[in-house]
């Protein structure tokens, strides 16, 4: 027997469609999925409906797609066709993954109806983090970008803080030592949609044990910028190989090579220290297998590039169409 639980969803990328799929799978009635406004992408620049959008008017579910929730902002019009679709919807619970919209206060609390009419849950939210560590935008990228052992999910309660609601469930996911964004997003993905479920069930079963977050250990998981793809050689190579496994696949690190810029993809530290650090950029040697660059710290071996207008290659293809000397300096640059 499905489930008599009405969840309302809120989501925009395949981090939360994965979540919408489980839960369909799950057996919960669906009334109303929330997303961002198609945007435009690819090369034409077309106007591309958001994978969670994608998901639901395959299942026919009903679909808003505000620009905003705020009622006194720049859309209220938005705001309230979406506060009438959230009383239409009469769920139980929203759930919130990697929207891309500010929550105010009157979707927190729940429309009237829900209130009024059956228990409401509130607002749960799926994080790609152990949270109170990587709150904020960009948590699967920061992760790696600081090296850090392990991450993970966290089901929390949402109130009018950046990722400062109680804890609900939380489990523990090792990153790989060559785990990219990419590759981890796919592995959180699929444990949120597994813990939101679980979440849900316990909720169907007399409830949930709220924890408050610790006050220790809070970090923020800033935006990823653009501007960040340019590789610094002054740093230390590992620092280095964790930036571009970090940023695979926005925004992509990158170098220049003779005016030219490349996207440099994947990369090992080697063991050697190699030459001076003054000499950050330097290439030391190059062979089928790998690029060896001078780092500030320790040496990087280069095995996979892109150059403008190309595909990923590995360095032995990547070489028979681009020039590329030991000896020769590469600078800091994005990729373009």
């Amino acid at each position: 027997m499905s489930p008599p639980m009405k969840v309302a969803f809120a989501g925009t990328p395949e981090f939360a469609s994965v979540a919408l799929e489980r839960l369909h799978a799950a057996g919960f009635t669906i009334p109303l999925v929330l997303t961002q406004p198609d945007r435009p992408a690819g090369r034409g620049m077309k106007l591309q409906a958001s994978p969670v959008k994608q998901f639901a008017q395959a299942h026919g579910i009903p679909v808003a797609q505000p620009r905003s929730l705020r009622l006194d902002g720049k859309y209220p019009e938005d705001a309230l066709a979406a506060r009438a679709a959230l009383e239409a919807a009469d769920a139980n619970v929203l759930v919130v993954a990697a929207y891309g919209l500010i929550l105010p206060q009157w979707v927190l609390d729940g429309v009237p109806a829900q209130r009024a009419g059956h228990t409401w849950l509130g607002c749960l939210n799926i994080h790609a983090s152990l949270l109170p560590r990587w709150r904020g935008a960009a948590p699967i990228h920061r992760a790696i970008e600081a090296g850090d052992a392990e991450t993970g999910v966290t089901i929390m309660q949402m109130d009018a803080g950046l990722d400062t609601g109680d804890m609900l469930l939380r489990e523990k996911l090792p990153i790989a030592p060559r785990d990219t964004t990419a590759a981890l997003h796919d592995k959180l993905a699929a444990l949120g949609g597994r813990l939101i479920v679980e979440a849900l069930e316990i909720a169907a079963c007399g409830g949930f044990k709220p924890t408050p977050q610790p006050s220790e250990g809070v970090t923020y998981a800033h935006k990823i910028e653009k501007n960040e793809a340019g590789i610094d050689w002054s740093l230390p190579a590992a620092t280095i190989e964790r930036r571009i496994r970090a940023f695979d696949p926005f925004p992509a690190a990158g170098t220049m090579a003779h005016g030219t810029p490349l996207k440099v993809w994947q990369a090992q530290v080697q063991a050697h220290e190699g030459a001076a650090a003054s000499d950050a950029g330097r290439i030391l040697s190059i062979d089928a297998t790998g690029i060896s660059v001078q780092c500030g710290t320790g040496v990087l071996r280069l095995t996979e590039l892109q150059r403008p207008g190309g595909k990923r290659l590995p360095v032995a293809d990547f070489l028979r169409g681009f020039t590329l000397e030991a000896g020769e300096t590469l600078g800091d640059g994005a990729s373009g």
